[in-house]
Protein backbone atom coordinates (compact mmCIF):
# COMPACT_ATOMS: atom_id res chain seq x y z
CA UNK A 1 0.00 0.00 0.00
CA UNK A 2 2.67 2.71 1.10
CA UNK A 3 4.69 1.80 -2.61
CA UNK A 4 1.05 2.83 -3.98
CA UNK A 5 1.04 5.99 -1.86
CA UNK A 6 4.66 6.57 -3.28
CA UNK A 7 3.82 6.95 -6.32
CA UNK A 8 0.61 8.72 -6.32
CA UNK A 9 3.23 11.29 -5.31
CA UNK A 10 6.11 11.02 -8.17
CA UNK A 11 2.87 11.10 -10.24
CA UNK A 12 1.71 14.28 -8.53
CA UNK A 13 4.99 15.93 -8.73
CA UNK A 14 5.74 14.91 -11.94
CA UNK A 15 1.97 16.48 -13.11
CA UNK A 16 3.02 19.50 -11.26
CA UNK A 17 6.27 19.99 -13.30
CA UNK A 18 4.58 19.92 -16.54
CA UNK A 19 1.56 21.92 -15.87
CA UNK A 20 3.80 24.44 -14.44
CA UNK A 21 6.09 24.39 -17.51
CA UNK A 22 2.82 24.76 -19.54
CA UNK A 23 1.46 27.47 -18.18
CA UNK A 24 5.15 29.08 -18.46
CA UNK A 25 5.25 28.64 -21.70
CA UNK A 26 1.58 29.89 -22.78
CA UNK A 27 1.92 33.24 -20.25
CA UNK A 28 -0.89 31.64 -18.12
CA UNK A 29 -0.20 32.33 -14.47
CA UNK A 30 -3.26 30.63 -13.01
CA UNK A 31 -1.99 27.52 -14.95
CA UNK A 32 1.50 28.16 -13.33
CA UNK A 33 0.47 28.59 -9.50
CA UNK A 34 -1.63 25.12 -10.09
CA UNK A 35 1.20 23.32 -11.30
CA UNK A 36 3.58 24.43 -8.55
CA UNK A 37 0.80 23.74 -5.55
CA UNK A 38 0.54 20.13 -7.22
CA UNK A 39 4.17 19.81 -7.07
CA UNK A 40 3.94 21.09 -3.38
CA UNK A 41 1.10 18.41 -2.76
CA UNK A 42 3.27 15.72 -4.61
CA UNK A 43 6.04 16.99 -1.81
CA UNK A 44 4.28 16.71 1.24
CA UNK A 45 2.55 13.43 0.54
CA UNK A 46 6.43 11.75 0.03
CA UNK A 47 7.81 13.80 2.75
CA UNK A 48 4.65 11.62 4.74
CA UNK A 49 5.49 8.39 3.18
CA UNK A 50 8.85 8.79 3.95
CA UNK A 51 8.07 9.75 7.51
CA UNK A 52 6.41 6.53 7.88
CA UNK A 53 9.10 4.64 6.12
CA UNK A 54 11.09 5.87 9.08
CA UNK A 55 9.34 4.55 12.01
CA UNK A 56 8.51 1.40 10.35
CA UNK A 57 12.83 0.40 10.19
Amino acid sequence: MAGNKKSKAKMEQAKGKAKEAVGRTVGNERMTAEGRAEQSKGDARQAKEKGKDAFRH
